[in-house]
């Protein structure tokens, strides 16, 4: 799992590039948090989901535990580009009620 970020504005991309599973989510865990972190003034984070490769129920996990604790920072978590494959899990699972897709 690769994840890279870039800051425009009020906004935080976050770009996730192979996989997102159980091999990868705690490191995964820890670096989105520490991205989180230290952003300022932002609004929303969305996540650019265009070079995810697999994503299973742990990295569904990873993305609702973002989404709390943006949610107890007020600022809003937004899902874009997702792979055919990846979306039918997102809209499966309900994501898209907690985090709209843009």
């Amino acid at each position: 799992m690769q994840i890279k970020s870039k800051k425009l504005k009020d906004s935080l991309f976050i770009y996730l590039h192979g996989e997102l599973d159980e091999c990868s989510s705690h490191e995964c865990r820890m670096l989105l948090d520490k991205l989180i972190d230290e952003a300022e003034d932002i609004k929303k984070v969305i996540f650019e989901m265009g070079n995810l490769n697999f994503m299973d129920s742990t990295g569904i996990g990873v993305l609702i535990g973002r989404y709390k604790k943006l949610k107890n920072k007020n600022i809003g978590l937004y899902l874009q580009n997702p792979p055919l494959h990846i979306e039918k899990i997102i809209q499966l699972s309900g994501l898209y009620s907690i985090m709209p897709k843009l």
